[in-house]
């Protein structure tokens, strides 16, 4: 079966750069390089195709298809994205062709006697993830698609055999790749052989956020801004350019900052990330939020010097003196391929270079800003800067069944027939059953259920009155199963015990404000009764012939600490 590549028309424009073909089924790119040999198998399956409750198992395929290598002097690795699997590898002709030889082989045939293994080195790997701006996937897209790159691989708990090579059979097609290689032609001796499928688009952007610009709360002193944009050359250039204006505003010029800069990475065939970052100390976070503001709102207005430009493009354009262009180009031209983005020649580049300006880069600042989600340290607020706080509670409860809470008198769980919600405070969080992206379960009966929208509930039947087995049963027969991850037993003293209630707590504060109550309507009834004597005193001696004012400021003088304890327990009270 031959497989037509995709976008002919852009690949006929970069003849003379980069050559084409297929070998077996799989479209592929290559172009000269001095030295070894680089190759990269790229397919369009990653995270955001993922569940939440079968997140990692890319990963996992990922991971099982290089077992077999071993130990190597090869340099090779795997690398699974939000939207496409990596296979590359660097090293001789016949080491290049041996290794994706062995990859195919694997994808056909996974070594799923490793599995458990593999999840294992997973979750350690995870251990060890993470970034200053790794939880605003979760805000802007919820738990589902690109929003899971926030979350554990929860299926690394539970995923079967018989799931993994189901999802290899289906994802890790000849039609759903692409094959580039820094060489004049393809080598002999490949057999990168692989099931027929079908190329998948990349995934659809969900949205957790009601409105743009946004703000949330961050854990740590670090400000990150992000937006999505349309990919263009001039948002690649603009994310330069507000790198730059960061660096100089917070750091050279501020010295709030040590590290700002910007990023611009692709999202789909459409859309690309914008990220921007900067690091404070803590007495310096309310400089830098401000200060990061401040420099997207002078970009915004349009306050960019040519110089800015100028600088970005022509740091640019040196790509172009690249020696064998067309091999340093292959990764960018296979992944554009594969999720069906114009390809560019570097003419047809060079010539968007010079035609922007200034101009150009301040729509995509407003296109950032309008769609921008901005972590802020601590519990500041960004409201001043016209960006609304994003979403800390569901907009609605349900009905069902009440169970309060043994720790604290003023959370209620409810668990309905429609989904679980718990009351606080604050405002209710709520998870419909068919909107539950995971049910995480434990053998002791403990549920957590996440929305699509990536609000979670926990139920801990130790820490609710009143949550039977049938209750959980009533849960675990509402969740749909492909939701349901289950977890391994904990030991007994993981099983969380409910703290000291903080009913009792309040119970002893309100004991505590009658008694400051009842003390201030006693000193404040003796100060009302003496302040009325003196004035009916002071009244008397001033009609009188020889008035005596001393008893008059000697009453008073009584009065005066009287009226200071009464306003001292008002205080006090109205404080408890």
């Amino acid at each position: 079966m031959t497989t037509r590549l995709h976008d002919t028309d852009s690949l006929d424009a970069l003849k003379g750069l980069v050559s084409h073909t297929t070998v077996q089924g799989v479209p592929t790119l290559y172009a000269p390089q001095q030295g070894e040999i680089t190759a990269g198998l790229v397919f369009r399956v990653g995270r955001a195709d993922e569940t939440l409750a079968t997140a990692g198992i890319t990963h996992l395929v990922e991971h099982l298809a290089l077992h077999r290598l071993g130990l190597s002097d090869l340099h090779y690795n795997g690398a699974t994205a939000n939207a496409y699997t990596l296979f590359h590898a660097t090293g001789s002709e016949a080491e290049v062709v041996a290794y994706l030889n062995a990859v195919c082989a694997a994808l056909r045939d996974l070594p799923l006697d490793r599995l458990e293994t593999e999840k294992e080195i997973l979750r350690t790997e995870a251990a060890g993830r993470g970034g200053a701006d790794s939880q605003l996937p979760l805000w802007r897209y919820g738990a589902q698609g690109y929003g899971l790159s926030s979350y554990n691989e929860l299926g690394t708990w539970d995923l079967t055999a018989d799931q993994v090579r189901a999802w290899a059979e289906t994802r890790f097609t000849r039609d759903n790749a692409v094959l580039w290689i820094t060489s004049d032609a393809v080598p002999e001796g490949l057999d990168i052989t692989l099931p027929a499928g079908t190329r998948l688009p990349a995934p659809a952007a969900s949205s957790a956020l009601p409105v743009t610009p946004a703000y949330v709360h961050g854990d740590d002193g670090h400000v990150v801004f992000n937006a999505v944009v349309r990919r263009s050359t001039a948002a690649s250039v603009f994310a330069d350019v507000l790198g730059r204006a960061l660096f100089q505003d917070l750091r050279q010029e501020g010295g709030y900052s040590y590290s700002a800069e910007a990023d611009y990475s692709l999202r789909d065939a459409e859309f690309a990330t914008l990220t921007a970052y900067a690091d404070s100390l803590p007495k310096k976070q309310d400089a830098v939020v401000g200060g990061f503001v401040d420099t997207l709102a002078r970009l915004r207005a349009g306050r960019i010097e040519q110089s800015e430009l100028d600088a970005v493009r022509a740091k640019t354009l040196k790509i172009y003196d690249t020696p064998d262009l067309g091999a340093a180009a292959l990764p960018s031209y296979a992944l554009n391929l594969l999720l069906g983005h114009r390809l560019l020649s570097p003419d047809e580049h060079r010539a968007e270079l010079m035609a922007l300006t200034t101009a150009d880069l301040r729509e995509v600042a407003r296109e950032a800003w309008a769609d921008g989600l901005l972590q802020v340290p601590g519990h500041r607020g960004a409201d001043w800067a016209g960006l609304t706080l994003a979403p800390q509670y569901s907009t609605s409860t349900l009905t069902g069944t009440r169970h309060q809470s043994l720790e604290d008198d003023r959370i209620t769980l409810v668990i309905g027939s429609e989904g679980v919600s718990l009351q606080t405070p604050g405002g209710p969080v709520t998870v419909p059953y068919d909107a539950c992206a995971a049910m995480t379960a434990r053998p002791d009966g403990a549920r957590t259920l996440t929305g699509l929208d990536g609000f979670a509930v926990t139920v801990e039947p130790t820490l609710y009155r009143g949550v039977t087995p049938e209750r959980i049963a009533a849960i675990d027969a509402a969740v749909p199963q492909a939701a349901v991850v289950r977890m391994p037993e904990r030991a007994p003293e993981q099983i969380p015990q409910p703290r000291e209630r903080r009913a009792s707590t309040a119970r002893t504060g309100g004991r505590s404000r009658w008694g400051w109550t009842l003390a201030l309507w006693v000193v404040g009834t003796i100060a009302a009764v003496w302040g009325l004597l003196s004035a009916v005193v002071t009244a008397e001696e001033a009609g009188a012939a020889n008035p005596e004012w001393d008893a008059v400021v000697g009453i008073w003088v009584l009065e005066l600490p009287l009226l200071f304890v009464t306003w001292k327990l008002y205080g006090a009270r109205k404080r408890r």
